[in-house]
């Protein structure tokens, strides 16, 4: 393949992969809520999370999973089981503790070690079944046949630097003091919304048939 080639290639996956951050999904929900919540270094650890399970996802997408999953089905419902049970836990946890006294107090909200955020953030990420599904879909679309290695590796690191650049932005906005301040105001409501979102998300990962 020629460089015009591979960078028309690179283009049509970054332009596509872009519209899917900007679409606001499960990530979305979580660095907003880590920003306001917790502050820009929480959300930024959660943004390297993400961005690592992206790597991931476009990594296992370029070398197959697709073929995979059609070659062993249980695979793709062990996924959907195991990232739906953790997406309505995560949820439930929300839920409950944006009831309890101590969730109202700023100290408390913005407790915890901001490590832990990375693993949210890549949790969240690879918890979502139709990642592995979307990201397969994108490189069989994008992808010519038997395309090299490095084409593949550029197209998951533009994954990856987009991913980190979408939801940098988002934690920049977001973690302003006068931003910050207003959302702050309707922080249970916040933690109750994004709750319900993870437990139904959940549920429905848990409990929807394959397409195929």
């Amino acid at each position: 393949m020629s460089l015009m080639q591979d960078l028309s290639v690179i283009a049509a996956v970054s332009a596509f992969w872009l519209i899917a951050m900007v679409v606001p999904g499960l990530d979305f929900m979580l660095v907003t809520r880590l920003a306001i919540m917790r502050g820009r270094a929480a959300a930024l650890h959660a943004t390297l999370g993400i961005a690592t399970g992206v790597a991931a996802w476009g990594l296992a997408g370029f070398f197959g999973i697709r073929t995979l999953f059609y070659v062993a089905p249980w695979l793709y419902l062990a996924l959907k089981i195991g990232g739906g049970l953790y997406l309505f836990a995560t949820g439930c946890k929300l839920f409950v503790q944006s009831w309890k006294p101590e969730a109202a107090t700023p100290d408390s909200t913005m407790a915890g070690p901001v490590t832990g955020s990375f693993r949210a953030g890549l949790l969240t990420n690879l918890a979502n079944p139709k990642a592995p599904v979307f990201v397969s879909s994108l490189f069989a679309a994008a992808m010519p046949q038997h395309a090299p290695i490095g084409l593949g590796v550029a197209c998951v690191t533009a994954m990856f630097a987009i991913a980190v650049g979408w939801f940098t932005l988002v934690t920049l906005l977001l973690s302003l003091r006068h931003v910050s301040a207003t959302f702050l105001k309707f922080r249970r409501w916040i933690d109750r919304c994004a709750g319900v979102a993870f437990m139904a998300l959940g549920l429905r990962f848990m409990t929807e048939r394959s397409a195929g």
